[in-house]
């Protein structure tokens, strides 16, 4: 590299830099339960183990790039059942999870139109919407949001507007489980459109989507009002605890599905053969999915109590199986917050590694056992001085 040049230098992984919490915490008598990050630790549903070994021994031949069409169709029908949206399988092509898509879809939509260089994202959400600017040379620029931690659209700066390339929204949202309303998704919508900016909607917890009470509650789609510029990203990993089969697919604008179609088939970009199969039988089946989200709704209901003990509170949406998580006292940052919980054994995100406004938070993953949720509640308890089971 000629002198006074330098290229890109990755900067640390977020999760990497909790390396000395994650050292306390292991320190602690009975060990560390990690709630930092949101990997699924419970079953796989049998219908998708099934159909991951029945295609094993056909999976000699490369599988199709843009997915099978079992896959595509099971996908089709998915999203007209849970969203009430009509999709024919031409609208949906597979991916590789979603992550990938996260970091690779600006690239990919950059040299499609060259003329924007703006990717706009929730200004507390997920690292790799921001990431994924950088990686194809393009400006991340924040989306403010509100006291409901819902994007503050009015807030952009007129010329951030014109020139954005994507609107990524996450909804419900990793990491407030913050969720839109049908009528701000609309709103939404209709702001990008009037900009000329294309939608990317992550839409990975869609079935993790609950009311004030606890109860579940229909989600909301970003393909609700027609596919025109959006595309919607959905994912296996967390619906139905397959993150490590990789599997995922991307709907929406005919035309943007096919472009991306034909830019993965040059890339070769390809789920496993077995790993479509199992995706197609998983989608089919909601039973596993209606065990999960009660599981999870049952660690909310044990977790939040035995938080608010310690002094911290949840001031987050209702949706998906995180915990946003703040003081309720002293207004401490995150990370004095995380390095509170590492000295109880349990290892969770400070909010600030998913964007300044929420420096004063951290985010509790609830995808641990329920043995674990038990071990953290006793804890809990004991730091605060009280009782109980």
């Amino acid at each position: 590299m000629p002198a006074g040049t330098e290229g890109f230098v990755p900067p640390p992984y977020p999760h990497d830099r909790l390396d000395d919490l994650r050292e306390v915490g292991e320190s602690v008598p009975g060990g560390m339960v990690d709630c930092s990050i949101g990997t699924p630790v419970d079953p796989m549903p049998e219908v998708a183990l099934r159909a991951l070994s029945e295609a094993a021994a056909n999976a000699t031949g490369y599988p199709p790039s843009i997915g099978s069409a079992a896959l595509r169709e099971a996908a089709a029908a998915w999203i007209g059942w849970r969203f009430g949206v009509d999709t024919t399988p031409t609208e949906v092509i597979a991916c590789i999870g979603t992550k990938e898509v996260v970091a690779g879809l600006p690239r990919w939509l950059s040299l499609r139109d060259p003329s924007r260089d703006t990717v706009l994202y929730p200004g507390v959400s997920y690292p790799t919407y921001a990431m994924g600017a950088e990686l194809a040379g393009l400006r991340a620029v924040p989306v403010p949001v509100d006291d409901r931690w819902r994007l503050d659209l009015g807030a952009v700066d007129a010329a951030d507007a014109d020139r954005a390339l994507v609107l990524w929204l996450n909804d419900p949202s990793n990491p407030t489980g913050a969720t839109a309303t049908r009528d701000e998704m609309a709103h939404a919508l209709e702001w990008a459109r009037g900009h000329g900016a294309i939608v990317a909607s992550d839409e990975c917890y869609a079935e993790f989507t609950y009311d004030d009470e606890g109860a579940p509650t229909d989600p909301v789609t970003a393909l609700q009002d027609g596919g025109d510029g959006v595309l919607a990203v959905h994912s296996l990993s967390k619906r139905s605890n397959m993150a490590g089969l990789r599997a995922g697919f991307i709907a929406g604008d005919p035309a943007l599905v096919g472009y991306l179609g034909e830019v993965r088939k040059h890339a070769g970009f390809m789920v496993p053969a077995p790993v479509q199969a199992a995706a197609a039988a998983a989608l089919r089946d909601n039973d596993h999915v209606v065990a999960q989200r009660a599981r999870y709704a049952a660690r909310r209901k044990r977790l939040v109590p035995a938080l608010e003990s310690c002094g911290l509170v949840h001031d987050g949406g209702h949706s998906t199986f995180y915990l946003w998580l703040r003081d309720a006292t002293s207004g401490r940052d995150g990370w004095a917050i995380a390095g509170q919980l590492a000295a109880l054994g349990v290892l969770v995100a400070p909010g600030a590694l998913y964007g300044p406004p929420g420096d004063r938070h951290v985010r509790l993953a609830m995808s641990i056992t329920d043995d674990d949720v038990e071990l953290i509640v006793s804890r809990f308890e004991t730091a605060s001085g009280g009782g109980g089971s």
